[in-house]
């Protein structure tokens, strides 16, 4: 932003100097202060054309260049001399009428009848006729070398000067933003006890205490959402677990069986309500670990897939492949892919396919199975909390609706994506990708 700032102040400083010399440059084109200064000008040559008289006196240009530091060459028929003796010949001199003393709309002043003009090292001379002789004036004298700095390159140092002068000043003014950014970023990571601190007493300061006070509100509410879901798990675990003890004295076992049944989704409901409300946020708190993915996978497999191991192919190039990741979330993200492909697709239509892998700084996981696939409609609704593809399943084979929606929170929790890679009637294919950390 400063940056900016500069551009725009060097932008606005630029335009007022042209527009400064472009007002000048109309003031003086005007007929009125052109023909002023012309007339001034034209009065001065004809003075010194005077005093110096016709023939031309030396003794009376020794008194000019007395009076005023020039130096002169008068050069005729019979006479060529100069106040000094380094003044250049005329013939290495080229003269010509001056841009800026024109009649062209464009120029400063009219052109100046009679005289001519030329350069020579740094100095300006001026040619003017009296009779047959050349009259030339040196400005400044010839024997006088500019000590000083350039006018150019003077003007271009203050003007850097000046803006690194204001570099600095617009700087030290935005500084606090880059402590607030800083403070913003811990804020929004989760660490709500971090605070934005050294910040001056103007509006800038008062942006950051109200920061401050938005994360104090924000941890108050988190600890009061955080009482809420423990509160709410107590009050529903309890009576389902005095429902399960009271079903152990059912006598009809068709009931009894039925009746469990549900409690079990109810419980399983609750479970994972419970977990996606800690996901479900931007500051969501997870456990980290250099976890090597082969023992995660091989822990999966036998705590969750014992039984359907016959019907998963795992593909893992690189055994030794670690990340910096929640396991137990993983595993939880990896056990509801696999559970809804295991469960969609029949032994017969193939094996279940899960492949972990590493690309670039990302640990990829990629379950594939060779079912019905999903519909095109559905697709579009993967990952949203109770949505299940095929309406027509039941509790008892569609499950919750939510085993996808968490894996996407967990997913999400970690920086990574769940997405649905591939889809037909010959199966799905979901990816997973997760951060190495």
């Amino acid at each position: 932003m400063s940056f900016r700032l500069l551009a725009i102040f060097f932008l606005l400083g630029g335009l007022f100097v042209l527009g400064t010399l472009k007002a000048i440059k109309v003031v003086y084109n005007s007929d009125d202060i052109r023909g002023l200064i012309s007339g001034h000008l034209s009065l001065h040559v004809s003075y010194v054309l005077n005093d110096i008289g016709s023939p031309p006196r030396i003794e009376r240009a020794i008194g000019i260049t007395e009076r005023v530091p020039v130096d002169i060459r008068i050069s005729g028929p019979d006479l060529d001399w100069a106040s000094d003796p380094d003044f250049p010949e005329l013939s290495e001199l080229v003269f010509a009428p001056s841009p800026t003393f024109s009649d062209d709309p464009g120029s400063w002043v009219d052109e100046l009848q009679g005289v001519e003009f030329a350069e020579w090292e740094d100095h300006s001379l001026l040619k003017m006729t009296q009779g047959e002789y050349d009259i030339v004036v040196s400005s400044p004298r010839i024997s006088d070398v500019s000590s000083g700095m350039d006018l150019t390159w003077l003007i271009v140092g203050m003007g850097l000067t000046f803006l690194l002068l204001a570099y600095a000043a617009v700087s030290w003014l935005f500084r606090p933003i880059n402590l607030i950014r800083e403070g913003s970023a811990h804020i929004g990571r989760g660490n709500f006890d971090h605070r934005i601190s050294n910040i001056r007493h103007d509006q800038l300061g008062d942006l950051a205490n109200d920061i401050n006070e938005l994360a104090a509100d924000v941890q108050r509410m988190l600890d009061a959402k955080r009482a809420l879901l423990l509160g709410i798990s107590h009050e529903l675990r309890t009576p389902l677990s005095r429902m399960r003890l009271t079903l152990e004295f059912l006598e009809n076992e068709e009931e009894k069986q039925n009746l469990k049944e549900e409690i079990l989704e109810m419980e399983k409901i609750v479970a994972a309500l419970l977990e996606a409300e800690r996901l479900n946020v931007r500051h969501a708190a997870l456990t980290r670990t250099n976890v090597r993915a082969s023992d995660l996978i091989d822990e999966l497999l036998n705590d969750f897939f014992s039984r359907d191991k016959d019907r998963i192919e795992l593909s893992q190039p690189d055994k030794e492949l670690r990340a910096n990741i929640d396991e137990a979330r993983i595993t939880l993200l990896l056990k509801n892919l696999l559970s809804n492909a295991l469960r969609y697709s029949k032994a017969s239509d193939g094996k279940v396919e899960l492949g972990v892998n590493a690309e670039g700084t990302d640990l990829v996981f990629t379950v594939r199975d060779h079912g019905p696939g999903l519909p095109r409609d559905d697709a579009e609704h993967i990952g949203e909390p109770f949505y299940r593809g095929d309406r027509s399943r039941d509790r008892e084979s569609g499950g919750t609706g939510l085993g996808l929606y968490l894996a996407t929170l967990v997913a999400r929790a970690h920086g990574g994506t769940l997405t649905l890679k591939e889809n037909s009637d010959s199966g799905a294919c979901f990816e997973a990708r997760i951060p190495k950390g």
